[in-house]
């Protein structure tokens, strides 16, 4: 459980392929760093400024894909790896590629080039062919026939399926572009194609659909989409999409939406993913995808729950900034800029001598004489202003309300008292001893606590102006105030003989009274969760079993499918099986 210093400072060594799987990166964490900290050094090695579109992914042993939480410890993530591998790549793609700058849009152009490359960036024959001679003008320059013979475009992976009739047509589209065009143009032209293409910034996750079916999901920064067959046969937008949520395999988006009518509708839509681990994975791509391109700030960010009553669940908190929040800061840098070179301009005019045309005299007096002076200007140092812990605690109202004026004009403000607890336990400490030593005649527990939240330190002097014309009560309220008598224990204090006579009194009267139970949150938590749960079970094995027509909007439901027959129907079967075998 506790770690000694010597496994505390141990230091562990891990690999980061970029985008390039030649290149590689060795990179070293110890135990109490988290994600953030690698990426945070791998995007300042790589002079990356847009860090937030980026992310790092890990495989695990069960070959399931994973995105390195930021905010968790790199140790625990990557426990099970051996060697600990990551790989850099983008995590969000924007709408606008062109929103990033240096670096940044390079690597953006590198991602598209894999996405292409492993099939991800699914396009026809043209657009491929368009895309591929951009790459090939950014790789290999301009057309030239002394060194550009025969199929030299072979010697490139450019496509997923990269047959004769592609490499042909990327030649021919290569041999008709304009010679002497820098490599920066060719990137681009190949984001502006690739950022209209349906499948720009899509990770296709294979699912089936309630008949079956295989397709496969996919999630970018416009919303979830469907594709069959590398078509996308389904699209839902971001501000239709009202929940996201997961039961066991059974990946769940809840909908509301208008239709051609405008009417508002709801509309649930459920796919099963290969294993539970896969509909996590995807679960959370959707969750991390939609809180990035939709929060104005991560501020807003909740803690988001995922899972049904039947499946492990799992919670998730987007760190790092949004879309919006990367926007905001860019705009406002760039309108800094802007005022710092107006102002540069501005000085630059001002230090021109003046001419027989410009205004004579004292050009400050011109200018601020007639504004207004703001009494906050004046530093705070100037008012010598004295604190005394008597003013603060112990003063007199009326020495507390007045205000000084020194020799240098400045208004000293006058101290105010503090109104809380602390101040009145402060201010009370000096006259504990003189207070308890006096002899106490007994006055009603309200009067002794009724100043704690109402009045300030002077609280306790407020009382005793007014005890005299308090009559003593030697109710039970008295016993609750003072200690009983005890000769021995008494550290210096007096107590009267009404208060102990008081006192034995009622605990003799106390004797008789019957004690009631004490409350416990278990006796009454426990009976109410099994008999809630005894009720739900109920209540689904009833929708489950009956025939009636009100149910079928119930039964039909993913939820409901998905606890049919993964729970429900193998338990059935496997009771029915025991029971006909003891008949």
């Amino acid at each position: 459980m506790f770690k000694s210093k010597q496994e505390g400072s141990l230091v562990y060594k891990c690999t980061v392929r970029l985008l390039d799987d030649s290149d590689v990166v060795e990179c070293e964490f110890q135990a109490f760093h988290k994600g953030i900290y690698l990426l945070d050094y791998l995007c300042g090695e790589l002079n990356i400024k847009e860090k937030d579109y980026f992310g790092l992914r890990y495989v695990d042993g069960s070959k399931q894909r994973h995105w390195l939480d930021l905010a968790k410890s790199l140790i625990k993530q990557s426990k099970d790896l051996d060697p600990i591998l990551f790989s850099l790549r983008v995590k969000f793609y924007p709408a606008d590629p062109f929103r990033l700058t240096g670096i940044s849009r390079i690597m953006l152009y590198k991602q598209l080039k894999r996405d292409l490359r492993h099939g991800r960036l699914y396009c026809s024959f043209g657009e491929a062919a368009a895309l591929g001679a951009l790459i090939v003008q950014e790789e290999l320059g301009d057309y030239n026939e002394k060194f550009h013979i025969g199929d030299y475009v072979s010697s490139l992976e450019l496509a997923l399926r990269q047959t004769e009739n592609l490499e042909k047509k990327i030649i021919e589209l290569h041999k008709k572009r304009e010679a002497g065009q820098d490599s920066f143009l060719a990137i681009h032209d190949f984001l502006g194609i690739a950022r209209t293409l349906e499948t720009y910034g899509i990770e296709p996750h294979p699912v089936k659909d309630h008949r079956g079916s295989q397709l496969y999901v996919g999630i970018n920064n416009s919303g979830i989409s469907t594709f069959i067959a590398g078509k996308r046969s389904q699209h839902f937008r971001w501000n239709e999409v009202h929940k996201i949520n997961f039961e066991g395999k059974m990946f769940i988006a809840h909908l509301s939406y208008t239709d051609a009518s405008r009417e508002p509708k709801k509309h649930t839509i459920g796919f099963k993913c290969p294993s539970g681990a896969a509909c996590r994975y995807l679960w959370r791509c959707a969750i991390e995808q939609m809180l990035f391109f939709t929060l104005p700030n991560s501020e807003n960010a909740a803690v988001v729950s995922g899972g049904g009553f039947f499946s492990w669940g799992t919670k998730f908190r987007y760190t790092g900034r949004t879309e919006r929040e990367i926007l905001t800061e860019n705009i406002n840098a760039l309108r800094e800029q802007k005022i710092n070179g107006s102002s540069s301009s501005k000085r630059k005019a001002s230090s021109v001598p003046a001419t027989p045309s410009s205004p004579q005299g004292e050009l400050s007096q011109i200018r601020y004489s007639s504004l207004p002076r703001s009494t906050m200007s004046e530093p705070l140092g100037s008012c010598n202003v004295q604190m005394n812990r008597n003013h603060i605690y112990g003063a007199h109202p009326q020495d507390q309300n007045t205000c000084i004026i020194d020799s240098n004009g400045c208004i000293q403000m006058p101290i105010l008292e503090p109104v809380c607890e602390e101040s009145r336990l402060r201010s009370s400490n000096h006259d504990s001893a003189n207070y308890f030593s006096k002899p106490l005649t007994g006055f009603p527990y309200r009067e002794l606590t009724e100043h704690s939240s109402t009045e300030s330190g002077s609280g306790y002097d407020h009382s005793r102006k007014h005890k005299e014309n308090i009559k003593p009560y030697t109710g039970y309220a008295s016993r609750l105030c003072y200690p009983q008598a005890n000769s021995n224990s008494s550290a210096g204090m007096t107590v009267p003989k009404n208060v102990d006579n008081s006192s034995n009194m009622h605990t003799n009267s106390i004797h008789g009274v019957k004690t009631f139970r004490k409350f416990h949150l278990l006796h009454a938590f426990i009976p109410s969760v099994i008999f809630v749960a005894f009720a739900m079970a109920g209540t689904a094995v009833f929708i489950m079993e009956s025939e009636s027509d009100l149910f079928d909007q119930i039964r039909n439901s993913p939820e409901m499918i998905c606890l049919r027959f993964q729970y429900y129907q193998p338990l059935k079967d496997f009771v029915l099986q025991k029971f006909g075998k003891k008949d």
